[in-house]
C-alpha cells in the first residue's frame, strides 16, 4: 500500500466527504513553504499523508532494532482526536478536532500498528481501537472514510491493527461478519482470467477486477499481519488456485496471482488512464513482502534483485515512507537492508528525520555518516522537485481525481494500478 495511493485516497475520501458522513474530519496543512513539524519524518507537505508515513517510518525502525527519537513518537500520539482516531495530519495537535478534521481508518491502523510495536502506549491503541470497531461495516469490512464502502486495502490495514493490540481478527464482527468475510468477497475465482488475485472494490455493476495492490494487502490481512508482514517458513511448492472457503486459501490463491505477475520483469507497472505504464516501484516492494509472509520468499528473490537494482531514485523522491517499503520488503524476504543494491536503507530512512534514540551496535559510524549525507541532500533535492515517487504526471493525474470525485479512485485502484 504505497504513499502516493494513500495521498489519492485522502483527496478523494475529502471530495466526497458530505457523503461519507464521517464523525470527525482534514485540517489544512501548511503551505509548502512552511515548516515541518519537528518530529515528523519527510519534508514534503504531509497533509495527506503525515501520519502515514510517520507510523511506517517508526514501524520500519522497530522492526531492524532501531529506537526512534521520542519526539517522533510524541508527534505520532499528538495527532490522535479525543475519540481515537487519527486523521492525515493535523497542523495543530493540541487543538481538539472537531468536526472539520476528517479522520480515517488507514492513518487509525497504521498508527496502532506503529504505536503497538514500540510499546507503552495501550491507552492510544486501545482507543484507536475501539474507534475502529465503531465504524466497522456490515459486512466485516472497512473502507478509507467511515461509512464508506469495504475496500481490500482499509480491510487488511485494520486487521494488521487489531493483530497488534492482540485482538483476534475472525472474532471483530459486525452482522456476524468478520473482516475476513469481507476479504473473501473480493477475492476473484479461479476460473476468472485472473485466477486469485483481490479487486480494491467491486465496480458499480458489482464485477471485480483485480488489482495488484488490493491483492498484496489482502495476502498479508488475510494471513493475519501487519504492514510488517512477517517471514514466513517457505512452503515449498509454488501455490496453485484453489477454492477459498477460508481466508488463508484465499491469501495462496493471491500469493499464486502475484507469483505469475512478478514473473516477466522482476517488477509489477502502473498507469494513469492514457499514459504509458510505468514501473511500480511501492507495490513491488509490496508484493515482495506478500509473498514473503505467505512463504513464498524464494519466488519473490527476482523482484527483490530487481528492486536493488532500480530503486534508489524513487526512494529518494518517495522519502521515509520509500524507505520504510523498501526496509519492511527486505527484512521480510531475509535481505540486507544495510547493503540494499549498495544502500544502507536504515541509515537513508534515519537521516530524513529526528536522530533516532539508538542504533544497533551492527550499522558502523562510517555507513551511516554516509547515508546521512546522502539522505539530506537528495531529500533537498526531492524537496524541489516532486515528493511522491511517481514523478508530476501522477500528481496531476490525483489533483484531477479531485475534481471529479471518487470514480476514479474505485477504477484506478481496480484498473490502473495493475500488472
Amino acid at each position: 500500500m504505497n504513499v502516493v495511493r494513500r495521498t489519492a485516497a485522502a483527496l478523494a475520501a475529502t471530495a466526497v466527504i458530505g457523503t461519507a458522513a464521517p464523525a470527525v474530519a482534514a485540517t489544512s496543512s501548511p503551505s509548502p513553504s512552511a515548516a515541518i513539524p519537528d518530529g515528523l519524518y519527510g519534508s514534503s507537505d504531509p497533509k495527506y499523508d503525515g501520519v502515514w508515513r510517520q507510523s511506517l517510518a517508526l514501524l520500519a525502525q522497530d522492526t531492524v532494532g532501531v529506537r526512534p527519537a521520542a519526539k517522533a513518537v510524541d508527534w505520532l500520539v499528538g495527532q490522535q482526536c479525543a475519540n481515537g482516531a487519527f486523521a492525515p495530519f493535523r497542523a495543530d495537535g493540541a487543538k481538539a478536532c472537531d468536526a472539520k478534521v476528517v479522520v480515517d481508518t488507514n492513518s487509525t491502523a497504521a498508527a496502532v500498528q506503529a504505536l503497538a510495536a514500540l510499546g507503552g502506549h495501550d491507552a492510544a491503541t486501545g482507543k484507536a481501537v475501539g474507534w475502529l470497531k465503531s465504524v466497522q461495516n456490515k459486512d466485516g469490512g472497512w473502507g478509507y472514510a467511515p461509512g464508506g464502502a469495504s475496500d481490500a486495502n482499509s480491510t487488511s490495514v485494520v486487521i494488521g491493527a487489531l493483530a497488534a493490540v492482540g485482538e483476534q481478527p475472525a472474532r471483530v464482527t459486525k452482522g456476524g461478519k468478520s473482516p475476513y468475510d469481507a476479504l473473501l468477497k473480493l477475492a476473484l475465482p479461479c476460473d476468472a482470467k485472473d485466477a486469485g488475485a483481490f479487486a480494491y472494490q467491486p465496480d458499480k455493476k458489482g464485477t471485480l477486477a483485480a488489482n495488484a495492490d488490493a491483492t498484496a494487502a489482502a495476502v498479508v490481512g488475510a494471513l493475519g499481519k501487519g504492514l510488517a508482514g512477517a517471514a514466513a517458513k517457505p512452503t515449498g511448492a509454488a501455490p496453485a488456485c484453489a477454492d477459498a472457503s477460508d481466508a488463508g486459501q484465499a491469501a495462496r490463491n493471491a500469493a499464486a496471482y502475484l507469483i505469475k505477475a512478478l514473473a516477466k520483469g522482476h517488477h509489477l507497472t502502473s498507469a494513469m488512464p492514457g499514459a504509458k505504464p510505468q514501473p511500480d516501484y511501492g507495490n513491488t516492494a509490496d508484493a515482495v513482502l506478500a509473498l514473503a509472509t505467505a512463504g513464498q520468499g524464494d519466488r519473490a528473490a527476482g523482484a527483490v534483485r530487481w528492486l536493488e537494482a532500480n530503486s534508489a531514485q524513487w526512494a529518494r523522491a518517495g522519502g521515509p515512507a520509500a524507505y520504510a517499503e523498501l526496509i519492511l520488503a527486505a527484512n521480510a524476504a531475509r535481505a540486507d537492508v544495510r547493503d540494499f543494491g549498495g544502500q544502507d536503507l536504515v541509515g537513508l530512512l534515519n537521516a530524513t528525520g529526528p536522530e533516532p534514540a539508538s542504533v544497533p551496535a551492527s550499522a558502523t559510524a562510517s555507513a551511516s555518516a554516509s547515508a546521512s549525507a546522502s539522505a539530506k541532500a537528495h531529500s533537498a533535492e526531492a524537496g524541489k522537485k516532486d515528493d511522491s515517487g511517481f514523478g508530476v504526471w501522477w500528481i496531476v493525474g490525483v489533483f484531477l481525481v479531485a475534481g471529479i470525485g471518487v470514480g476514479f479512485l474505485r477504477s484506478g485502484r481496480n484498473k490502473g494500478r495493475q500488472p
